[in-house]
Formats: structure tokens, C-alpha cells, sequence
């Protein structure tokens, strides 16, 4: 167990040094290239803020406007046939915006019903399951310039209804 634990310690600066390492045996200007990725890096943080501080407005006026308590209640009717509690509809939607809004949200469910509970496994598995749709595609997408997103959205939407199906299944076959 000791040697797992040094293994996962030090397997971040093994990595880095020997990256430093091939790069000073290709003679290569290990620095200098670290220094223009980092400007490559800061640029596309500049190019995408936008986008992430409207995802964030946008997830907080959802949730201080009351549309999630809204939106839940009203699929609530839909959801409790299938044992999805309508206590993680909000988290659940909001995880496709941000991750880290979803995350408060899942803290709430926590005191709540405690993280082993019926609620705190399944939230924990949707949470795992799924991806946060637009604020992936809209920061890769406009890092990346991508004007025409096709079928994007839709098959996005389709793996997140399946991460969440397959988290109501899983959590019911350990309740």
C-alpha cells in the first residue's frame, strides 16, 4: 500500500521531469517552448472567458430565479415512476451547464439525505455519468473555432440521458 501511495505521489513530478528531460536530450529550448505554450494557453483563456462568465450568470439566475424548483416540480410528475427523485432534478440539470454548480447542489443533497443514502449514490453516479454539455461545447467549440456543430448537441444529450438512466439501474440494483 506504501508504494502505491509514493507511486501516486510522485507520478506528477516523475512526469515533468521527464519531459524536461527528453527535451534537453533533443536539444531543444525546453524553457523557451514552456514559455510559448503558456502564452498560447493565457490566450485561449482571454478568448473563452466570455463564454464561461455567461454559463456561470446564466446558472445562477436559474437558480435564484426559482425556474429549477419550477422545472422540477413539473418533471417531477414524470420522474418518480421511475424512482428518479425529484430532488435531483435541479442538480441534474444543471450539471449539464456546470459542473461546479452542480457540485453545490450535490453538497445540499448531502445534509440532505447523507451521501450513502438512496439520493446521495444516485446524484454521486449522475454526477460521474455525465458531462457538462454547454460548457464543453461552447468553450472547445469556440477555442477551437467550430462554426457548424452538426449533431453535437443532440448525441450529447442522448449519452447524458443514457449516464443518467444508467445511474437510476445502477443505484436501484444496490437499494
Amino acid at each position: 500500500m506504501k508504494a502505491l501511495l509514493f507511486l501516486s505521489d510522485a507520478m506528477i513530478p516523475i512526469f515533468l521531469f521527464s519531459i524536461v528531460g527528453y527535451g534537453l536530450l533533443s536539444r531543444r529550448p525546453v524553457y523557451d517552448d514552456f514559455i510559448k505554450g503558456a502564452k498560447d494557453g493565457f490566450q485561449t483563456v482571454i478568448g473563452i472567458m466570455p463564454t464561461l462568465i455567461g454559463l456561470m450568470v446564466g446558472v445562477g439566475v436559474l437558480r435564484a430565479s426559482g425556474f429549477l424548483d419550477f422545472v422540477s416540480s413539473f418533471l417531477s410528475v414524470f420522474a418518480e415512476p421511475l424512482r428518479f427523485p425529484a430532488e435531483l432534478i435541479p442538480a441534474a440539470i444543471v450539471k449539464m451547464f456546470s459542473s461546479s454548480a452542480a457540485t453545490g447542489l450535490v453538497l445540499d443533497i448531502f445534509k440532505e439525505h447523507g451521501p450513502d443514502s438512496y439520493c446521495g449514490t444516485m446524484i454521486s453516479i449522475i454526477m460521474s455519468c455525465t458531462e457538462t454539455i454547454f460548457y464543453t461545447m461552447s468553450v472547445y467549440f469556440m477555442a477551437a473555432k467550430v462554426q457548424k456543430t452538426r449533431y453535437t448537441l443532440a448525441g450529447a444529450l442522448v449519452t447524458t440521458l443514457a449516464g443518467t438512466a444508467a445511474s437510476v439501474i445502477l443505484t436501484q440494483l444496490l437499494f
